[in-house]
Order: structure tokens, then sequence, then C-alpha cells
């Protein structure tokens, strides 16, 4: 376990934080040892050490969108998606930072008032932020094509990854989109694409959508969290035999899966809530304790007719 009078190597790498002040101290009592606490703004740097934001795609937001930097860090909340409950939740356990996967908003908001959702007010959950006093940073692209992330799902299946990815980021490989991985062991029984997408089932408990034959082998597969993008045409193109993702959009998964390419689909969600566990670990990692490190539990936002008891 990590605690505040310890840093990460990454921490110690930039050897910024205790020349420039970044880390206050704080006594928690007269006779306490003064502990060293993060800043929000120390922290953001920390972890863009972890996931730079030139490995971001150039859309996209990455690290502090909401907070003041020069605060002191009490308490970090990670989650996949920075609702308005979610700041919210992350205030009542005490986390005065909520660090998310998604960002709060790509485009700035037009509004900003205290509704339940941006699907009423685009800033909504800015509103929330702010009332609450949770400072917003994410780690989105960046995080997709870290190393880190790039072995979740093939570790978490079971497959091994080659190391190669098939789109690579646009700040070079090996960081990118679409893990390379070998399903089946050369001369080994080919596994099928009925027994992979059981295995996902098993492992993830979300029954995934399956395009193609069960019973083809599947002897390579590509791995993706999210959204698929272009990745089925690439698998194509590299002889990739199942693209296992978050989500494709129907008319490309009929497509590609019509050229010979299976699909497993798992959830957009379901493919990326163990990413939660990646920012947490890198949270630790930076020197924040873990007791002041809480996942917010958002694996129930949906769910299927056979999963509710009539």
């Amino acid at each position: 376990m990590t605690g505040f009078d310890e840093t990460s190597e990454a921490a110690q790498a930039t050897g910024e934080a205790a020349e420039t002040g970044e880390l206050a101290c704080r006594e928690k009592g007269s006779i306490a040892k003064p502990s060293r606490r993060f800043t929000v703004g120390a922290l953001e740097a920390a972890l863009l050490a972890e996931f730079p934001a030139q490995d971001a795609e150039s859309w996209d937001r990455t690290g502090l969108v909401v907070g003041e930097r020069a605060c002191a860090v009490e308490r970090v909340a990670v989650a996949l998606d920075p609702t308005v409950a979610a700041v919210r939740e992350a205030a009542a356990s005490g986390a005065n930072v909520l660090v998310t996967h998604h960002p709060a908003f790509l485009s700035a908001p037009e509004s900003f008032s205290p509704e339940p959702s941006a699907a009423v007010s685009p800033g909504a959950v800015v509103w929330a932020a702010i009332q609450n006093r949770v400072a917003l940073m994410d780690f989105h692209t960046a995080l997709d094509v870290s190393p880190r992330a790039a072995r979740v799902l093939p570790g978490m299946l079971g497959i091994e990854f080659t190391g190669r990815v098939v789109e690579p980021a646009a700040s070079g490989a090996p960081k990118g989109y679409g893990q390379i991985c070998a399903v089946s062991a050369e001369g080994a029984r080919p596994e099928t694409l009925g027994r992979l997408a059981a295995r996902c089932l098993a492992v993830f408990g979300r029954t995934p959508r399956v395009w193609g034959n069960f019973d083809a082998p599947v002897r390579t597969a590509v791995t993706a969290t999210g959204s698929a993008g272009t990745l089925g045409r690439a698998c194509l193109a590299q002889g990739v035999d199942c693209l296992i993702c978050g989500e494709i959009k129907y008319h490309e998964a009929l497509d590609v899966s019509s050229a010979g390419l299976a699909v497993i689909e798992l959830g957009h969600d379901v493919s990326e809530l163990p990413l939660v566990a990646v920012l947490a670990d890198a949270i630790a990692r930076v020197g924040v304790a873990r007791e002041d490190i809480v996942a917010l539990d958002q694996s129930s936002n949906w769910t299927t007719p056979e999963a509710v008891r009539v």
C-alpha cells in the first residue's frame, strides 16, 4: 500500500512537486505526524505522466476540466462516467476529486443549471462539480492507447497479447487501438467462436452480441474497449479471425461479418468498466494512499429482461 509519504516512480522522475510547492503539508492534529498531500494540480501532472495528453486524440479532453489546481486533495473517487450522480456520490464519500475515463464534455456546454443530467442541461455535471466542490479530471483516449489498458481485456479473457496493435496512436507505436492476440496456441486445437463468446459471458456477466458462425475456429482476435470505429476493416485487412469490442455500428458489423470477420460485441460500458481499476491503480502508484481512493460502482446503469425475476 502506498502512503502519502511515498511517491511513485513517475512522480520521482518529474522532480517537480517539491520544487514548485505543488504538494501541500497539513497537520491532522496537534500530535499527528505531518502528512504530505497532493494538490489537484500535482495529481493531474502525475497522472499526465502516466497517460500523456499527446497520446490523446485531437478532439478529446485530457486532464483537469473543472477545479482549482491549488486545492489540496482530500480523497479521490474513480468512475467510468462523470455523471451528476457520480459527482454527488464522490462528495458523499469525502472525495474532492473525481477521476473518470470519459470526459464531462467535449464541446463547451452552452448552459449550466442544477439538473439531473446533461440531457436537460449540457453543463449539469459542471454545475454539480462546482456546487459540491469536486474537481473533475479525465483520461480518455490517452488511457485507451496506454500499455496498461492494452493488457486488460486480453488478461481477463485469458488470451495472449502479442504486443502489436491494429491502429497505432497518433504519437506512434507501440501504443494504439486494437490489441492483436493469439487465442489458440500454435499446433493446439483452435478455439471456436461459440466457446470464446461463452468465455466473454462468464468473465463479464453480460450476454454479448455475436456475429458469425459459432463453430468457426478463432486463432487470432483483436480486443478493443469502447467503440470499434474503423477497427473492423483493419482487422479484415490483417487477416484477424475475430474482433472483441465494446460496441460496433450495426451496418459495419453486418458488412465485416459477411466478409468473414467474427465480432463479439460486449457493450461499451462492459468493456470499459475494468479501466476504472487501471485508473485507481495509477492514482495509487503516483502516491495517493489506497484508503483515500474510492471506486464508484456504475455497473448497473442498464439491465436485460432475462435478468429480471418477474
